[in-house]
């Protein structure tokens, strides 16, 4: 669609942003150096992971970082969730409506999770929670490629142990790819792009922010696209008043 309307596609990874003049300035690893008079970011945000070469390995054939996503895949099935935060309660709440079992694994011995969220959880008997233990690693075959266990360790004694499942889902929190911007823009304590309520703006006029970089309670791909569109509308209007201004000047 966008080729279609007569835009230039490049491929280049952006290594350096100047917003301390305008036009703004971008320079890529491929030695490319780009400049407009307006900017959207979309670089989005990543899963942080175990780091595990199993985890690795079966990503996508039983291990995933998104319920909401690949949820529906493990109906009537047992699925373990790793982490303690919002997030992996959240996902192991959203579980339940597909697997017959969800194991909560947490490396400590109470969650950080909202109190209003841990109660709803523990409400559920759907839901276990595999206290002080943390995931050595993924267990399966490779014909075919699927998720059979995890085995856990023991935070105290080091004592491990395996646990069968047919599905790992990792909740252990986000990066968003900001880093380029540190210093240029307003961050929240995460790393997220600050932006005006309601709106793709950030603080510096000009440049908008849109997708999961600056969006860490969503993160779904419909979503992302809804602010996409907000911040093309909103950066078409910064610059037809920007060519007003300099017209008149």
């Amino acid at each position: 669609q966008a080729i279609s309307v007569g835009t230039d596609m490049i491929t280049d990874i952006i290594t350096e942003v100047d917003f301390s003049r305008r036009p703004f300035h971008c320079v890529g690893d491929s030695g490319g150096h780009y400049s407009g008079e307006s900017l959207i970011i979309s670089t989005g945000a990543e899963a942080r992971w175990l780091g595990l070469d199993s985890e690795k390995q079966f990503q996508g054939f039983g291990v995933s970082a998104c319920a909401t996503c690949d949820g529906f895949f493990f109906r009537e099935k047992n699925v373990a969730v790793v982490g303690g935060g919002n997030t992996a309660v959240e996902e192991a709440l959203f579980l339940t409506n597909f697997a017959s079992k969800v194991w909560l694994i947490h490396r400590r011995d109470e969650l950080r999770a909202e109190k209003i969220l841990q109660e709803r959880m523990f409400a559920n008997d759907r839901v276990e929670i595999i206290w002080d233990h943390r995931v050595e690693e993924v267990l399966g075959s490779d014909n075919p490629r699927v998720v059979t266990g995890v085995q856990l360790r023991n935070v105290h004694d080091d004592t491990k142990s395996e646990l069968p499942i047919d599905g790992l889902f990792v909740a252990i929190g986000h990066t968003p790819n900001t880093a380029l911007f540190e210093g240029h823009l307003d961050m929240d304590q995460e790393g997220y792009i600050g932006t005006v309520p309601g709106s793709t703006e950030t603080n510096i006029l000009g440049v908008f922010a849109a997708g999961d970089v600056q969006d860490k309670v969503y993160r779904q791909a419909v979503t992302a696209a809804g602010s996409g569109c907000m911040a093309a509308l909103e950066a078409e209007k910064y610059l037809t008043s920007y060519a007003t201004a300099q017209a008149a000047e």
